[in-house]
């Protein structure tokens, strides 16, 4: 559930009417649901509740705001974080250190001795370029570090190119093949303990079976590992199970369907299972408010012009992402048009020919299922400021990321000397 529902004419986010939210803070500003995340990760939880003690890891690359994380670690769930700030914040924000592992292909020894002194549940290494690396930082510290090798199953995602990740051709881990002789490769570097396996083929999955495919040959590869005499004691699934954007396109399949395939695959391995899910957990607990700066002729249906942008959401730009649109306080009837932001690039658009509420300039707009890679993705460009953040929790709501504003944005840049003279 998303939590943002019409009520006495307006849309409300929980009790909080979303014009009293623009009329407070601006727009465009993101708005997150605390009981939808809520929601989501007990969802989750609960389905996974047939396994042994499965460690829950929120992706914070899906959005690493300190209110999202401090609300997730209220509910148990521990962090797959991918640099050393996504470890600080997790750490800031009450997570476990023996809560939170490490994934990214490209970890660097600062921030490898960043946490492994402060503490992790083990690192997903992707190359034994890397875990040299490791095996020196550990030995320097003179701390084991809990390792996983994560491997690429070579298996299609079947969900956009760029959020795939475990094809041959993708940068992320090591051929299953390759796996026995980086495993004994691995056994033989200082430092480093050996812990378990890892997989992660790609984001917004909307099917099971590439799942189901590349759990199957992550199986095989645990029985041929053990037979080599390496202890496996954990596996990491990764997440990637999508949500729904488009209604009209058929929904994935529940965090109890995924549950049912993943302990029927895994029945037998005996291990413990860890989880990496981002977007089933804040997607739809987002929506970007935005207000329609005029509406403009175009030549077979009308632009509408709306405040936020793709440096607010780019998701729409890079990735042809479906959102849906809806009018803050409906007008009654339809129009179809094109809505797009105020950027200078004809990529700024949200949504094409597309049937919507009829809205007039001044009209409050919700953009929808934008809380996962979204304002995380934010940029300055065009000189905007970066858009702020609300969290809403029943009929209490706070601003939990404040409006950048321009001088902050220029107080950051210097001009040398010799341009002042």
């Amino acid at each position: 559930m998303s939590h943002v529902e019409l009520r006495e004419a307006a849309l409300h986010c929980e009790d909080v009417p979303l014009p009293l939210i623009a009329r407070e803070v601006g727009t465009p500003v993101y708005v997150y649901s605390a009981a939808a995340m809520r929601s989501n990760a007990r969802g989750l939880k609960t389905a996974l509740a047939g396994l042994d003690d499965p460690l829950v890891a929120y992706a914070v690359k899906a959005n690493p705001n300190a209110a999202v994380l401090t609300t997730l670690a209220a509910e148990g769930l521990g962090a797959d974080i991918v640099s050393g700030g996504e470890y600080q914040r997790a750490r800031a924000a009450g997570i476990p250190a023996d809560k939170i592992v490490m994934s990214g292909v490209g970890k660097t020894a600062a921030e490898m001795a960043l946490a492994l002194d402060g503490g992790l549940f083990q690192f997903n290494l992707e190359s034994l370029p890397e875990a040299e690396t490791l095996s020196q930082v550990a030995v320097a510290l003179g701390k084991p570090a809990p390792v996983a090798f994560r491997v690429n199953p070579d298996v299609a995602a079947g969900s956009h190119a760029k959020i795939s990740t475990g094809s041959a051709h993708n940068k992320f881990g090591i051929p299953t093949a390759d796996a026995p002789a980086a495993f004994a490769e691995l056994k033989e570097l200082p430092g480093l303990e050996i812990r378990g396996v890892a997989v992660h083929i790609g984001s917004q999955l909307t099917t099971l079976e590439p799942l189901e495919a590349a759990f199957a040959r992550l199986g095989e590869l645990i029985e041929t590992l053990r037979a080599a005499g390496h202890p496996i004691a954990t596996a990491d699934l990764g997440g990637g199970l999508g949500v729904a954007y488009d209604p009209s396109i058929e929904a994935p399949p529940s965090a109890n369907d995924y549950a049912a395939m993943v302990m029927r695959v895994t029945d037998g391995w005996g291990v413990r299972l860890i989880f990496e899910p981002g977007r089933l957990i804040v997607g739809n607990a987002g929506v970007l408010l935005t207000e329609v700066i005029r509406v403009k002729d175009g030549p077979s249906h009308p632009f509408v012009v709306i405040d936020a942008a793709m440096n607010d959401l780019l998701r729409p730009t890079l990735y042809d992402a479906w959102h849906g649109i809806e009018a803050v306080v409906p007008r009654g009837g339809t129009m179809r048009a094109d809505v797009v932001g105020p950027v200078c690039e004809t990529g700024d658009c949200f949504a094409q020919a597309r049937p919507i509420d009829r809205v007039e300039a001044g009209d409050l707009m919700i953009i929808r299922t934008a809380g996962a890679y979204a304002a995380t993705m934010g940029s300055t460009y065009n000189s905007r400021p970066l858009t702020p953040e609300v969290l809403v929790d029943g009929d209490r709501w706070a601003v939990v990321r404040e409006r950048q504003d321009v001088a902050s944005i220029i107080a950051g840049e210097r001009v040398p000397e010799w341009l002042r003279q």
